[in-house]
C-alpha cells in the first residue's frame, strides 16, 4: 500500500499545488482560463493523439469496453437521479449531479495516472471511456436537465389545467431535444475526440509523421499531465473562493455527500460487478480492460462538469463542492482501489 501511495502522491500533490497557488493569490484567478485553454486545446489533444497513434485501431473501438462502461454509466445516472429527485431536487440540478457522479476526471487525471500505474496499454480503455462520457453520457444528462423547463401555457387564459400540463411537457421535450443537439454540437467543437480520431487514422494508415512535427507534438504531450493536474487544483480553488463570496448559494452537505459516495464507491463497484458478469457470460472483455475501467471509475469527478453546470444554470456551487470532495478523498479511496485491483 505504501508503494501505491508513493506512486499516486505526486499526481495529487500537483492538484494540491494548483489549489494552494490560487487560494494564496500566487496564481491570479483570471489566469486560470488560460491554463485551461492550453491544456484543452494544445497539450491534452497532443497526448491523446500520441496514445491513439500508438494503439491498434481495433482496440480503440473495443465494443466490450464501450458497452460495459456505457451500461454502468446509465445505471449510475438512473440511480443518482432516483435518489436526488426523491429529495425534491429539480431536473436541472439532479441531472448535473448525475453527470458529476458518472463522469470521472479521465482527461486531466485518468490518462496520465493510469498509464503510470498500469503501463501504456491502459491508455486504450481510458480513451474509449472518455469518448463514451463526452459523446453519450454528457449529452444524455444535458438533455435530462431540460426536462424541468416550464411551459408557456397560462390556465387563466382559457386553457385547462390538463392542456397546460400537456403543453408544458411538449415544451420540456422540445427543450430537451434542443439541449441534446447543443451538447452534440459542443462535442463536435471539442478537440479531444478529434485528436483521438486523428491518432487512430495515423495508426490505421501507418502514416509516418515528419520528425520536427512529431517532436513538437511530443513536447506538448509531455506538458499535459503536470499542467492539467495543476489546473484542476486551481479550478477547484476558484470555485471554492467564488462560493464563499456568494453566501446566498451555500451548499448543504446533504446535497453533496450522497453523490460523493456514489462516485467514489458505488461507481467502481458497479463497474466491477457488471464487468465480472460480462466476462462470466463469455462476452468480449479482457481482465486487464476491466481492471482499467474499475480504477477509472474510482477516480474523482470531472472538473469540467462545473463549467457545464454554470452554462445551463444549475447549482454550480454544489457541483464544485462534489468535485472538491471527491478529489480530496480520492487520494485514499483511489489508492485503496489500486491495492484491491492488484495495481503495481
Amino acid at each position: 500500500m505504501l508503494a501505491i501511495l508513493t506512486l499516486t502522491f505526486p499526481f495529487f500533490a500537483l492538484v494540491a499545488c494548483g489549489y494552494l497557488a490560487a487560494r494564496r493569490g500566487m496564481l491570479a484567478l483570471s489566469a486560470i482560463p488560460g491554463l485551461n485553454g492550453f491544456v484543452l486545446f494544445f497539450a491534452l489533444p497532443c497526448m491523446l493523439y500520441r496514445f491513439g497513434a500508438s494503439a491498434p485501431v481495433a482496440q480503440l473501438f473495443d465494443p466490450g469496453v464501450a458497452l460495459t462502461y456505457l451500461f454502468c454509466g446509465l445505471l449510475l445516472v438512473s440511480l443518482c437521479l432516483a435518489l436526488t429527485r426523491r429529495s425534491r431536487l429539480g431536473w436541472n440540478d439532479a441531472a448535473f449531479g448525475a453527470l458529476v457522479a458518472a463522469f470521472p476526471n479521465t482527461g486531466f487525471m485518468g490518462v496520465p495516472l493510469l498509464v503510470a500505474l498500469l503501463g501504456q496499454a491502459a491508455a486504450t480503455p481510458v480513451i474509449v471511456s472518455l469518448l463514451v462520457d463526452m459523446v453519450l453520457t454528457t449529452s444524455l444528462c444535458i438533455a435530462l436537465s431540460r426536462l424541468g423547463a416550464q411551459g408557456v401555457a397560462d390556465p387563466a387564459a382559457g386553457i385547462s389545467g390538463a392542456a397546460a400540463a400537456g403543453m408544458a411537457r411538449t415544451v420540456a421535450g422540445a427543450s430537451a431535444r434542443q439541449a441534446a443537439g447543443k451538447a452534440l454540437r459542443g462535442v463536435a467543437a471539442n478537440p479531444l475526440p478529434w485528436a483521438i480520431l486523428a491518432g487512430a487514422l495515423v495508426s490505421w494508415l501507418q502514416i509516418q509523421v515528419p520528425q520536427p512535427l512529431a517532436t513538437t507534438v511530443g513536447l506538448l504531450a509531455d506538458a499535459a499531465s503536470p499542467v492539467a493536474l495543476f489546473t484542476i487544483g486551481a479550478v477547484l480553488a476558484r470555485s471554492h473562493i467564488l462560493a464563499r463570496a456568494d453566501s446566498a448559494h451555500a451548499v448543504r452537505w446533504q446535497a453533496t455527500v450522497p453523490v460523493v459516495l456514489l462516485k467514489l464507491f458505488v461507481h467502481p463497484l458497479l463497474v466491477w460487478g457488471v464487468g465480472s458478469a460480462v466476462m462470466a457470460a463469455g462476452w468480449p472483455l479482457a481482465p486487464f480492460a476491466l481492471q482499467v475501467l474499475v480504477l477509472l471509475a474510482a477516480l474523482p469527478s470531472a472538473s469540467n462538469v462545473v463549467l457545464l453546470a454554470e452554462r445551463y444554470g444549475a447549482d454550480s456551487g454544489r457541483i464544485a463542492r462534489i468535485v472538491l470532495l471527491t478529489t480530496a478523498s480520492a487520494f485514499f479511496t483511489f489508492s485503496g482501489a489500486v491495492a484491491l485491483m492488484g495495481g503495481r
